[in-house]
């Protein structure tokens, strides 16, 4: 399917820059909206350079606003949402926000859209959703059990996708990713967080006894996944993206610490999160028979990844200090 003119909400964030960038890139005849309320997580810096696009616009505004979300879907035939507040830590000090923002917000997106005749809806979800698993890998298919209230609300807000393409018949589609990493990742989350405090000598807080496992995805490869779901899915389709890389915390800390030549001791155990999730893993046959795969290996996502960091120094000491006020 082809698209015209995409509406990106959330696109100043760390994903939703990343896909503005590759979608730019690989449809440079697609115009693209960026409508970014431009909370501490959104960073115009992240989409430096592509100001001077004619294809690229930017609006600022919050996707719980009904006037904003009119004015920036405008002529759209396509949405693809990332709008979220995303921090499980912050959900559980105060989940508010996060009801708004990734509940509400997604209905007023889909009613605008639905009345807008938009062509396809793309919904951008989390593997959080299905909760911890013991063993195996979840599936689309599986039932929903979110464990905190950042995936409690990212899960009702597919829900609620699910119920318009049921109800309305309107193509609304989700894709549900693993933990991603990569450039312009906010320093709150575990792997720039402990780059940055790595590259600094400071303590890396590592939750509990470090064994919980995430698997990881380059955030270039579920771009790509992203993309690949929004042309070739189908609607009232889940798709999960993972990147195939299973690790526990403590294994990822202790990467970081070895590729930059730091030691072990700047490990510090703290007590664990509420409600920690023990295990996730995502099963990603049904996106790899439209055709997608990942392109990175672990070590060189990693790589790529610290050598990011290190090079922009500036970026990151401005964004950590932005959070902290």
């Amino acid at each position: 399917m082809e698209f015209t003119r995409a509406l990106i909400t959330g696109g100043a964030g760390f994903i939703g820059s990343n896909f503005i960038r590759h979608m730019l890139s690989a449809h440079p005849e697609l115009e693209i909206v960026n409508l970014d309320k431009l909370t501490y997580a959104g960073n115009l810096e992240n989409l430096s350079g592509l100001a001077l696009n004619k294809n690229y616009s930017f609006i600022k505004g919050d996707i719980c606003g009904q006037k904003a979300v009119e004015k920036a879907m405008k002529g759209c035939d396509l949405v693809v949402n990332f709008a979220a507040e995303t921090h499980v830590d912050r959900s559980i000090s105060s989940a508010s926000d996060f009801i708004s923002s990734n509940f509400y917000g997604v209905y007023n997106l889909l009613e605008q859209a639905r009345k807008n005749g938009v062509k396809r809806f793309v919904q951008i979800s989390t593997d959080e959703v299905y909760g911890s698993i013991r063993k195996g890998s979840s599936s689309e298919e599986d039932p929903l059990l979110p464990n905190s209230p950042y995936s409690a609300s990212k899960a009702g807000a597919d829900l609620l996708c699910r119920s318009y393409f049921v109800t309305y018949g309107f193509p609304v589609l989700i894709t549900r990713s693993s933990n991603n990493f990569g450039p312009y990742q906010h320093p709150e989350k575990l792997i720039p967080k402990f780059i940055t405090n790595t590259m600094r000598g400071l303590s890396l807080p590592l939750y509990g006894d470090g064994l919980n496992v995430r698997d990881w995805i380059y955030v270039e490869d579920n771009c790509i996944g992203i993309e690949a779901a929004t042309l070739r899915g189908k609607p009232g389709e889940i798709y999960n993206i993972g990147g195939g890389n299973e690790l526990a915390n403590i294994e990822i800390t202790k990467s970081i610490l070895q590729k930059l030549g730091k030691p072990e001791s700047l490990i510090k155990k703290v007590p664990d999160r509420l409600g920690h999730d023990r295990r996730y893993s995502l099963d990603s046959s049904k996106l790899s028979g439209l055709g997608w795969k990942p392109k990175y290996s672990f070590e060189k996502a990693m790589a790529e990844t610290i050598a990011w960091y290190q090079e922009n120094r500036k970026w990151w000491a401005k964004t950590t200090e932005a959070a902290s006020n």
